[in-house]
């Protein structure tokens, strides 16, 4: 007898905003540590000073700590301006998870955004515990992630 694998889908959110694909992206990368929820959804919470996104394929993301000290968040795996990125997701050890954001252009001033959260079929043993409760944590948190940065590049 064969046991199958337990299917985990992705998590999806999506969001559009009035802005050009391009500066919908700038927003995303240049300015993340502007509009970002550090204090709470951060390894350092109070301490982080900056988060920094390195533009190109195998950079690094990683917050910087008012002593200077960094944390990763992850690496990029794809690096395609202004149209995708796909990042690891370092944070939610174990294991590495996937982050893939797309921005696609709907008009001349109208952008979908679009965030996928993959890997948790590489959950197993002690982490399916926890499976359900990061799930649906993450699901939530990537709706106000969207929700936060729809305000910060309208605004812009």
């Amino acid at each position: 007898m064969t046991v199958a694998p337990m299917q985990r889908p992705p998590i999806r959110q999506s969001t559009v905003v009035r802005s050009s694909v391009e500066h919908t992206f700038e927003v995303f990368v240049d300015r993340f540590d502007r509009w970002w929820p550090l204090r709470t959804h951060s390894l350092g919470e109070a301490r982080v000073v900056g988060v920094t996104i390195e533009r190109r394929a195998g950079g690094r993301v990683y917050e910087t700590w008012d002593d200077g000290q960094t944390r990763i968040w992850g690496t990029l795996l794809a690096w395609e301006p202004p149209a995708r990125f796909v990042l690891t997701w370092d944070i939610v050890q174990p294991p590495v998870t996937e982050v893939e954001l797309t921005f696609r252009a709907l008009g001349p001033a109208l952008t979908r955004v679009q965030i996928e959260h993959r890997g948790w079929d590489k959950l197993s043993g002690a982490d399916l515990e926890r499976l359900a409760e990061r799930r649906d944590g993450y699901d939530g948190g990537w709706a106000m992630i969207l929700r936060l940065f729809s305000k910060a590049v309208t605004v812009d």
